[in-house]
């Protein structure tokens, strides 16, 4: 299967994983190896970046996962922006998934928040992943400030109701079309979900409480990493079209005693 390429760099995985909700540390750590997820979200604010021993960072080989600092628990744009520079000052990344949640009710990102700090952060040299809405305009408009991808929910973080409105994140990833990578993030409850996703012609999806909360998330972390990858390959199959009407899988000509 092709790799997955953001600002220029390859992986092999289409399954992002998060760090999150996990039991233990260690828990984390079997989840993360058994999905093959090669990036793997971590929130700066959950992150001792002065003293790194026994804390979550330890638990994250480097050399194998590319980190991705997130601005989780952020709810203005200028939090976000405060907490990427802390990730990249730290050294951590110039990468940094962009998240501002003013709400924790609802947690539904900020658009026009989400659009300010994008823009902002673009034009100081971070590579810039947005989560954001299915709203198709606010997709637009962080494609054009210069975000590197866009990162649509399935539905609402942690509620694992999976992917209620296709049409809409159909729609973000026709308009998008190759020009950067749609990453389905949040709302993930089952592989079957993260398989639709990918059967829409998501690039990749991310997933953190679907795993972190199973049962066994050292299986669901499996599971989900071959329910992304059936539904890339049955993506570029090309299923067939829905039809109206029933049509035999056998020819209807040629049969045996059909001249009788």
């Amino acid at each position: 299967m092709e790799k997955l390429t953001i600002a220029g760099r390859s992986f092999r995985s289409r399954l992002m994983v998060g760090t999150g909700k996990y039991t233990t540390f260690h828990e984390m750590k079997a989840a993360l190896d058994e999905s093959g997820a090669e990036i793997v979200t971590v929130a700066v604010r959950r992150v001792n970046l002065e003293e790194r021993e026994e804390s979550l960072l330890s638990y994250v080989d480097v050399h194998r996962y590319f980190l991705l600092p997130n601005t989780a628990g952020c709810k203005t744009a200028d939090e976000a922006i405060r907490t990427a520079h802390l990730a990249r000052a730290a050294g951590l990344s110039n990468w940094v998934k962009l998240e501002v949640i003013p709400d924790d009710g609802t947690l539904l990102p900020d658009p026009v928040a989400t659009v300010e700090a994008a823009e902002a952060l673009v034009k100081e040299g971070f590579v810039v992943l947005p989560y954001t809405s299915d709203d198709h305009h606010v997709a637009r408009r962080l494609l054009e400030v210069g975000c590197a991808t866009v990162m649509p929910f399935g539905s609402a973080i942690g509620t694992g109701q999976g992917l209620p409105h296709p049409e809409r994140l159909k729609r973000i990833i026709d308009m998008v079309a190759g020009r950067v990578p749609v990453v389905i993030d949040a709302g993930i409850g089952a592989p079957s979900d993260a398989a639709l996703a990918m059967e829409l012609g998501a690039d990749a999806v991310l997933i953190n409480t679907a795993i972190a909360k199973s049962e066994n998330p050292i299986q669901m972390a499996r599971a989900m990493a071959m329910g992304v990858e059936a539904g890339r390959l049955a993506y570029l199959a090309g299923r067939i079209p829905r039809a109206t009407t029933a049509s035999p899988s056998s020819p209807a000509t040629g049969l045996i005693g059909s001249t009788l």
